[in-house]
């Protein structure tokens, strides 16, 4: 279809960004998913949390912290298994916060699949080498690598970005969150059925290898998935940075970013306001906010998801639940069921309803049930019964429902986020720096929460309950961050 006429355009001042998304009020209709290509991102991104069971622990636990307790450092206490724990799970991201930013803008430059098939090849040695760890500092190197090789987050984000538009960008990011679900319910599976193979199956798997390293089979089996990732990637996956020709600057300043014909192509040199930022032109109003809102919400959820497994599997004397991994990774298998289903079926209709702003703003204020049922969990089990109970289960339901509900946040950060970029060709490096900021959230949270629980217990403060008094403080905190986000997408006039 040939281009309408060129529009007037004026020379942008030395502060006027190009949003991604169109400043407009006129309804559109919806644009089609590119069902193929967003089926193989979202294939390449469940390798993500489902090799999290072998080497990711904050997606299933419970398994490191049999591990962690099995190490000699802690001496036999159990008190003990949070420090560590949460020390663990926070080196990936630490690692991942110094290299990621570099890696989406890397992406802006190269292109999104060289990064991707990088990434996922990191996963592949990492795995391997988590699974035959057998030390404290063995189980550190291969987490620090995993975090500095993968940089597939940020710039699957940016690729899912690249093949929607504003019509159906909340369908195709509620897919992101049914992937993790998905890769969280598949995680407990593998990692409960694959992990100790010669306990489970000693004539199958005799050898003294399996013994010596009993979570080696899981995290063969991920570090497979991801090299089969790698291939489909490798042969399917199409390039979405366009790295030579660029669109006109009525189409660019309009940000209509959905796929163009070739008569509106342009050959010649990159304008000035299609130019990859440097970091500080990146980081507007918009993206800071953005910015900070995705860190809130990452904060709190990955301190609850560091929690949960620490909490029910501690005994009962020290305020948790006394639950087995097994009852837990049921538990959690259910959940990311659950999850996978509303974020499907619920999370489009949801913000078509009631705007991204109300659907974000209620998300944060879920973190407070989710939160405040941790004691009284424990309050439930040991005045009605030393075994879990109809009571204790229905505030595990309520407890997993809240988060499941807040989780709907993730899709609408990542809208934000995607409309705060202030061009195109800084789309890579905004998400970089999000998670970068992300990452750094996450690898502070786990350990602080941990180590806060651990420190509540054993100076028994507030009866041990103090971290989730803290943790109450701290979503406050993100619902301030939070209003500051406008009530629809960011919008030109507002960069």
């Amino acid at each position: 279809m040939p281009p309408g006429p060129m529009r007037s355009q004026r020379t942008p001042g030395p502060q006027e960004e190009t949003p991604l998304l169109r400043d407009r009020n006129t309804p559109r209709t919806k644009t089609p998913l590119p069902i193929t290509q967003i089926v193989i991102l979202l294939l390449l991104q469940l390798a993500e949390p489902i090799t999290s069971l072998s080497i990711n622990p904050y997606v299933n636990q419970e398994h490191l912290l049999q591990l962690v307790s099995e190490l000699p450092i802690i001496g036999g206490d159990e008190r003990k298994v949070g420090y560590y724990a949460g020390f663990i799970v926070s080196l990936y991201f630490a690692a991942e916060a110094v290299t990621v930013l570099q890696w989406s803008r890397l992406s802006d430059k190269v292109g999104r699949k060289p990064v991707l098939l990088c990434g996922l090849l990191g996963t592949v040695v990492s795995s391997i080498l988590f699974g035959l760890s057998r030390s404290f500092s063995a189980l550190v190197l291969s987490r620090c690598l995993h975090g500095m090789l993968n940089g597939n987050i940020g710039v699957m984000k940016s690729m899912m970005t690249e093949l929607t538009d504003e019509t159906n960008m909340a369908q195709a990011f509620s897919l992101i969150s049914v992937t993790w679900a998905i890769g969280g319910t598949m995680g407990p599976f593998i990692g409960g059925v694959l992990s100790r193979p010669q306990d489970r199956w000693p004539n199958v798997f005799s050898h003294p290898f399996w013994g010596e390293y009993p979570y080696f089979l899981p995290c063969l089996t991920t570090a497979a998935y991801s090299l089969l990732s790698f291939t489909l990637a490798a042969i399917f996956l199409k390039e979405t940075v366009n790295r030579g020709p660029i669109m006109k600057p009525s189409t660019v300043i309009n940000s209509d970013f959905s796929r163009v014909g070739e008569d509106e192509i342009l050959d010649g040199p990159v304008k000035d306001e299609e130019r990859s930022l440097p970091l500080r032109a990146l980081l507007t109003r918009p993206v800071v906010v953005s910015i900070a809102s995705y860190c809130m919400i990452s904060l709190l959820d990955i301190i609850a998801i560091a929690l949960v497994p620490l909490v029910w599997s501690t005994s009962v004397e020290f305020g948790g639940l006394g639950m087995s991994p097994a009852s837990i990774g049921l538990w959690k298998s259910g959940y990311g069921i659950m999850n996978g289903v509303f974020q499907f079926v619920a999370f489009p209709r949801v913000v078509g309803r009631f705007g991204p702003w109300h659907v974000f703003i209620t998300c944060i204020v879920l973190f407070f049930p989710v939160y405040i049922l941790f004691p009284l969990e424990s309050l439930a089990l040991r005045h009605l019964s030393r075994d879990l109970n109809p009571a204790v289960g229905l505030l595990m339901i309520l407890q997993l429902s809240a988060e499941t509900l807040a989780n709907m946040g993730f899709g609408v950060i990542f809208m934000y986020i995607s409309s705060a970029a202030p061009n195109k060709r800084s789309l890579g490096a905004t998400n970089g720096a999000a998670q970068t900021m992300v990452s750094i959230q996450r690898a502070i949270g786990p350990a602080a929460a941990t180590t806060l629980f651990a420190y509540s217990l054993e100076n028994s403060i507030l009866g041990g309950n103090l971290v989730y008094v803290v943790l109450l403080a701290l979503v406050l905190v993100g619902l301030g961050v939070a209003v500051q986000l406008p009530r629809g997408v960011w919008k030109h006039n507002e960069q």
